[in-house]
């Protein structure tokens, strides 16, 4: 995929790339979680293989979404930038490849070894209450493997997106899920729910291999001599300070799945089960915003280079609103349809109507974090686009966390999975409105007040579609009549009220993306960016 003339053009392209197969591979995690509801329903099992879960999705927002690329997409954009200065010896590409592969690899694959050999020690810490460790042990030490194959695949990802490639990173949630359903429809009769776990460690190899070639190929191409030049201030090193802190923030968000599944190990069976459910429903429509960050992550990181701060302003305020906006659409059609949601989903084999109840309950309640999600997943973007050393988003990403977990310990009693998602919600909304807070006094200053001001629009009109929406899908028994009668609903509402209220320019953006998606030229408005 190349740029072209057009930057818009190219970036409304590779978001729409981005997006289906990313939305392709979510759809394919969701076959997984069916797969894994049908043939283990919300029990002792599935809680066994969630807690050895734990280290795969920590490794996944570590080493591919967040740690290596807020690491390594600056550092890539830089020696990216003075490759096309001038000419430059050694390459800076592979000067910077050579530096920090041969040494992340070997990183990498002493975290591996120690989780597997002290798998016993981190079921016990991370679920005390779990009935069958052994269980849970050997699945962890199955999983464990994905510490290499997904530090490999997020630098894999990180280097393609700085190159502007996006094709090959897209497509690494697809490969992975498919060999996870394809290796517990196999194997399920013998390995019973092992068989996930040993899906999970061929998927992470699966995630290196599609990336692998594309990776090479742009590694050892030849410098472009005929673009422009940037400032020439250098490459940034990969200090372990900027390292240290990267990973710190990136732990202490993911460690708000470790307290759910610490206090829900204490709940009766499947309370982890149905959290998790809830989850990755929950998480879908901040996925699909978030493609978009995804994508102009490396134009951002590119503008800062470069020292275009006007640039890199007005883009973290267009994609704080555009992805609110889409996050706040998915977040109405979940909570009007909740319940209707899970049942088709989820309710059949061993997954009962008991499941489905207490899924959907603890879903409605993770909808209302979900902008706070949304927003500390772009947000952060803006601190580590220079590829300096940061303690800030660490800073009140602990605070969130902390306050998740103290409010966890006192309203678990209470109120069950619902007291622990409510907990999230909470937790991550503090962090969100801190990061927001600490833009304004950044070397790229965000316009706060204006773009809460904005945000505010996509809220009001996401509560009435939520509304609207569920009453159109309260008349339906059949979940499928419910689902599509409550987004039809909320769709119904929220799109005209985003295009009275001109969110993100909505009014001018739908036409001048047909144009764009059609290969023909457009002129923007200008709307005071």
């Amino acid at each position: 995929m190349s740029e072209g003339a057009s930057p818009g053009g190219f970036l409304a392209r590779a978001t729409l790339v981005t997006a289906v197969l990313s939305v392709a591979g979510a759809l394919l995690g969701l076959g997984r979680d069916q797969a894994l509801a049908h043939f283990f329903g919300a029990g002792a099992a599935t809680d066994a293989f969630l807690v050895a879960w734990t280290v795969p999705e920590m490794a996944s927002t570590l080493l591919i979404e967040d740690g290596m690329a807020f690491l390594l997409v600056p550092a890539f954009s830089v020696a990216l930038a003075r490759r096309a200065g001038g000419n430059v010896s050694p390459d800076p590409v592979r000067a910077l490849v050579a530096a920090s592969l041969p040494r992340l690899c070997l990183v990498f694959a002493a975290v591996a070894a120690l989780f597997v050999a002290g798998a016993p020690l981190l079921v016990g810490v991370l679920a005390p209450g779990l009935p069958h460790p052994a269980l849970a042990v050997a699945c962890t030490r199955l999983t464990a493997t994905c510490v290499l194959s997904f530090g490999l695949a997020g630098y894999c990802s990180a280097a393609l997106r700085a190159h502007r490639a996006y094709l090959a990173p897209a497509t690494i949630y697809v490969a992975y899920n498919a060999a996870i359903i394809a290796t517990m429809f196999v194997l399920v009769t013998r390995w019973g729910v092992r068989s996930a776990a040993l899906g999970v460690a061929l998927g992470g190899c699966l995630m290196v291999a599609v990336q692998a070639p594309s990776v090479w190929r742009r590694i050892a191409e030849h410098p472009d001599r005929t673009a422009t030049a940037c400032r020439p201030d250098g490459g940034r090193p990969l200090t372990p300070a900027l390292v240290l802190t990267v990973l710190l923030f990136a732990l202490c968000r993911q460690s708000q799945v470790l307290i759910e599944r610490h206090f829900a190990s204490e709940l009766p069976f499947g309370s982890i089960s149905h959290l998790n459910y809830a989850q990755k429903i929950g998480q879908l429509p901040m996925s699909v915003a978030l493609m978009l960050c995804i994508v102009t992550f490396p134009v951002l990181a590119r503008a800062v280079a470069e020292g275009d701060t006007q640039r890199a302003r007005d883009r973290i305020e267009r994609d704080l609103v555009m992805v609110t906006g889409i996050a706040l659409l998915g977040a109405a059609a979940i909570t009007a349809c909740a319940p209707q949601i899970v049942q088709l989903l989820f309710q059949r084999g061993a997954f009962t109507a008991h499941d489905t109840a207490a899924t959907a309950a603890v879903l409605r309640v993770y909808t209302l974090g979900l902008l706070g999600h949304t927003l500390v997943g772009a947000l952060v973007r803006s601190y580590f686009s220079a590829g300096r050393t940061t303690w800030y988003p660490t800073g009140v990403m602990a605070v969130g966390t902390v306050a998740t977990a103290v409010i966890s310990a006192r309203t678990v009693g209470i109120w069950g999975a619902r007291g622990i998602a409510a907990a999230n919600c909470v937790g991550i909304t503090l962090t969100a409105l801190l990061l927001l807070r600490g833009l304004s006094g950044r070397s790229v200053a965000v316009r706060v007040r204006r773009v809460v001001a904005e945000l505010a629009k996509p809220v009001g009109a996401a509560a009435a579609a939520a509304g609207t929406g569920y009453l159109c899908a309260l008349p339906f028994t059949s979940p499928l009549a419910g689902v599509t009668a409550g987004c039809l609903g909320v769709t119904a509402v929220y799109l005209p009220l985003v295009w009275a209220l001109d969110v993100a320019g909505a009014r001018s953006l739908a036409p001048a993306a047909l144009l764009t998606l059609r290969g023909l030229p457009t002129r923007r408005k200008s709307h005071g960016r």
